[in-house]
């Protein structure tokens, strides 16, 4: 199994989509293996989302995950379904469990201090700061993750293009999730050329900032 850093390693940037309508799964993952990007985290808040799943992750050179899983049975759906990684909104024993019984690496949500210590006494080495732009944005995670040095974290929640430098500066800053390039107003309008223009958008951005 590969570990959550190994996975987002050389993706500094994780498409969070909600998408309504999995007839749209296919020409959104053109459109972000096109503007360079062929990643994405579905999150499981429409009753399209595992569908979207299986067609995304049926494509070649597809990194699909779920996110917004909150069981244990959300997880065993999104891995029969293709997910090859796991995104929860916040810590839980039974997402984290049952991951592990599955061997597929799972990101799990925090917000406090006290949350990062509960993942790491849990073995977790990598974390979802959530929701990252009222947290304090990218100073806000540079000081929540202050006293951890060995962490890794994937900012996400309230960032857009303009914000990846100064996420990407924070060191313990793995990877920032953002749904900017996918909104769902995008995918519901077939706007598959905008997704794929925003896409390379940010990934120009998020190397030049890391080369």
């Amino acid at each position: 199994m590969s570990t959550t850093a190994e996975l987002f390693e050389g993706r500094p940037i994780i498409p969070v989509v909600v998408i309504d309508d999995a007839e749209a799964a296919q020409p959104l993952a053109d459109a972000l293996s096109e503007g360079g990007l062929p990643c994405a985290e579905v999150t499981l808040r429409t009753a399209a989302a595992l569908d979207a799943v299986r067609v995304l992750a049926a494509r070649s050179g597809m990194l699909v995950g779920a996110g917004s899983v909150c069981t244990a049975d959300q997880v065993e759906r999104a891995v029969d379904a293709g997910a090859r990684f796991i995104v929860s909104p916040g810590f839980s024993d039974a997402v984290l469990a049952r991951c592990r019984e599955l061997d597929v690496p799972v990101l799990p949500g925090v917000a406090t201090a006290t949350e990062i210590m509960r993942a790491l006494d849990a073995g977790v080495q990598v974390v979802k700061v959530f929701p990252a732009g009222t947290l304090g944005g990218p100073d806000g995670v540079r000081g929540l993750v202050a006293p951890f040095p060995s962490l890794r974290v994937v900012p996400t929640g309230g960032i857009g293009a303009a914000d990846l430098p100064a996420y990407l500066g924070v060191p313990a800053v793995l990877a920032v999730g953002g749904s900017w390039m996918v909104s769902p107003a995008l995918i519901r309008a077939r706007q598959f050329d905008e997704v794929a223009r925003l896409t390379g958008e940010a990934v120009t951005i998020a190397r030049g900032w890391r080369s």
